[in-house]
C-alpha cells in the first residue's frame, strides 16, 4: 500500500516509459488494474519464489533502464544486478548495497519519517520531484462494489463500522478481548452495524470479537478478496484496527480510521501511521525501550494491553460524529497516549 504513490509519480516523470512492478502474488490484488502500470511481474508462483535463472531471463529480456528497490533483500538485489539493469537504486546500508549503483543513505529502522516518504525519496535518484500530496489508486471492479453494497444493505440506515483485530503477525496487537469489549459497547450503545474482518490466521481474534458482541457483529473471516475489502471500506463509516495493511487501505479509500500502535520506534505511528487526516491513533504510554513485550510481532503484548477501551471508544465516536455531519476534518489528530 505504501509503495502505490510512487507509481503516479513515476508516470508523471516518465510519461512514455514502460513501467513494471515486481511483487509477490499475495499483494497482487491491490496493484492489478493500476492505470499507471504497464506490466506486473511475479516474484513467486504456487511453488514459492520463481527460480532466479528464470526470473533473470524474463527481466533481462525487457531491457529495463532503471530499477527502484523499495524492499531490499539480498536475493532481489542480486537478481536486479544480474539482469543487466544499468541504473539500480536502493539502500546504502546493507552488506549487499554494492549491488546498487545509486544508494540512498537512510536508516528506516530509526523511524525518522513515514514509510511512504522513505519510498518516494528513492525516486529523487531518478530526478523525480516530490511535489503535491501522494496519490493512492486502487482499481475496484464492479463485482467487488456489488458485493460490498449487498453487505452494506444488511445494516439498514446504521453506520457501518469495520473492526480488524489481527495483524497477520506484522505488528504488536491490541488484545482481542479489548476489541471485543469495544465491539460490545458500540453495538449496544451507538446504533452501528459492526463487521469483523480478517484472514485465516486471525480466526481466534475475529471469533472472540463476534462472541463478545453477543453475536451481533457479522464475521467476514476469509470471505473477502483484497479488492472486496477495499470496496467495503469505501462504503463504511469507520475502520478500527492494528497497524496492518487494511488500515492503509481504509485510509486510501477515504474512510476514517482508529489505529492501535506500539510505541517501539521500528513499528511506530510516525513510520507506519495511516496517511490521512481523518484518524484517531492510540499508543501505549510506555518507554520506547520497554521490555514488557517479548517475542515476535503479533504475540501478546502488555504494552498494547495498557491502552484502555474508553479513550478508543471516544475516538471512534468522534470520528463517527464528524462522518455523520459530513464535514471533513482537516486537522491532523496525531498520536494519542492512553
Amino acid at each position: 500500500m505504501l509503495t502505490l504513490p510512487i507509481l503516479p509519480l513515476l508516470r508523471s516523470c516518465f510519461p512514455d516509459a514502460h513501467i513494471a512492478m515486481l511483487l509477490k502474488r499475495y499483494t497482487g490484488d491491490i496493484v492489478e488494474g493500476n492505470p499507471y502500470l504497464n506490466e506486473l511481474l511475479w516474484y513467486d508462483d504456487e511453488n514459492g519464489p520463481v527460480p532466479l535463472s528464470r526470473m533473470r531471463r524474463e527481466i533481462s529480456a525487457r531491457k529495463f533502464d532503471a530499477a527502484v528497490v523499495v524492499y531490499p533483500r539480498f536475493r532481489l538485489a542480486w537478481l536486479i544486478a544480474r539482469s543487466g539493469i544499468p541504473l539500480r537504486i536502493g539502500t546504502g546500508y546493507r552488506y549487499y548495497s554494492l549491488l546498487f549503483n545509486k544508494r540512498v543513505y537512510e536508516h528506516r529502522r530509526l523511524g525518522e519519517k513515514h514509510e511512504l516518504e522513505y519510498n518516494m525519496t528513492l525516486l529523487q535518484q531518478l530526478g523525480c520531484g516530490l511535489s503535491g500530496g501522494p496519490e493512492f489508486v486502487i482499481d475496484i471492479p464492479a463485482e467487488a462494489r456489488r458485493k460490498a453494497k449487498d453487505l452494506i444493505k444488511k445494516s439498514g440506515d446504521r453506520p457501518v463500522v469495520i473492526i480488524h483485530p489481527g495483524s497477520g503477525g506484522s505488528a504488536r496487537e491490541w488484545p482481542a478481548s479489548k476489541f471485543g469489549e469495544l465491539a460490545k459497547r458500540m453495538v449496544n450503545e451507538d446504533n452501528v452495524s459492526l463487521m469483523v474482518t480478517g484472514a485465516g490466521s486471525d480466526a481466534a481474534a475475529v471469533n472472540a470479537v463476534v462472541e463478545a458482541s453477543g453475536g451481533r457483529a457479522i464475521s467476514l473471516l476469509g470471505k473477502l478478496t483484497v479488492k472486496e475489502l477495499a470496496a467495503l471500506l469505501e462504503a463504511s463509516s469507520l475502520f478500527v484496527g492494528n497497524s496492518t495493511g487494511p488500515i492503509h487501505i481504509a485510509a486510501a479509500m477515504g474512510t476514517p480510521v482508529v489505529g492501535l500502535y506500539p510505541q517501539h520506534t521500528a513499528m511506530s505511528v510516525r513510520r507506519w501511521g495511516p496517511w490521512t487526516p481523518d484518524k484517531q491513533l492510540f499508543v501505549p504510554l510506555k518507554p520506547v525501550d520497554c521490555r514488557e513485550c517479548e517475542g515476535l510481532p503479533g504475540s501478546p503484548c502488555a504494552c498494547m494491553e495498557s491502552i484502555a477501551v474508553e479513550p478508543v471508544l471516544s475516538g471512534a465516536r468522534e470520528l463517527l460524529r464528524l462522518r455523520r455531519t459530513r464535514k471533513p476534518d482537516a486537522r491532523e489528530t496525531g498520536a494519542m497516549t492512553a
